[in-house]
């Protein structure tokens, strides 16, 4: 998976798209490939901003004035407009972010607790069968993030570490094989190498995920 860390990525929209998308009077979102999109949002969309423009009523003693990109997108932007680009730092709008993307999220990696589930449900199939082996989530994410196509929208900063991010799985059915493969691998292991594990000494839910692995 690729890693889009918002303490660093700058999102580069059009002006011109931009300003159709806030005179629109439409919900629309910005995505991290500085896409202008509108509501309801693609499953495959993770975007830094969402929202509609609601001009200001005007009248004789206060006549409309231009409102800045920093008064309709929010004081959590750091905006920069140069020429037809509108530059954007989104982090400091991190908690908002997640909640825009976390129904669309394949996982959750954004408490001190880490992930406690897929959003997959064959995914968390594979991973709750997975914790009567010892296998944590922790484990399970690392690998997916290794091995799968994906991304990995995070703010992510050094001195002193600090990590937050949602995890967007790009093919489900690869990180389900990929998953698999790597939770019935460690299970193996467990049961031939450790004698709590053995076949004949396993409880009910660990003969049931064994023969999920398909190791019974």
């Amino acid at each position: 998976m690729k890693k889009f860390n918002l303490f660093q990525e700058i999102i580069v929209v059009d002006k011109a798209s931009l300003l159709q998308a806030i005179n629109s009077s439409k919900t629309f979102g910005i995505t991290i490939d500085a896409q202008i999109t509108y509501a309801p949002f693609s499953d495959t969309d993770i975007i830094i901003f969402e929202g509609k423009h609601t001009p200001k009523p005007t009248s004789a003693l206060a006549p409309a004035g231009k409102p800045s990109f920093e008064e309709i997108l929010g004081v959590n932007y750091q905006i920069v407009e140069d020429d037809d680009r509108v530059l954007i730092k989104a982090f400091s709008n991190w908690q908002e972010i997640i909640g825009m993307n976390v129904t669309r999220a394949s996982y959750d990696d954004t408490t001190a607790d880490g992930v406690a589930e897929f959003s997959n449900k064959e995914l968390e199939s594979i991973g709750w069968h997975a914790t009567e082996f010892n296998v944590p989530y922790r484990d399970m994410i690392d690998h997916l993030e290794d091995k799968c196509s994906g991304t990995l929208l995070c703010i992510e900063q050094e001195e002193p570490y600090k990590f937050s991010g949602l995890g967007f799985l790009a093919d489900d059915e690869e990180a389900k094989k990929v998953l698999f493969d790597f939770c019935r691998q460690r299970a193996k292991k467990l049961i031939q190498e450790d004698p709590l594990y053995a076949k004949e000494n396993l409880n009910e839910d660990e003969t049931e995920a064994a023969e999920f692995f398909k190791l019974l």
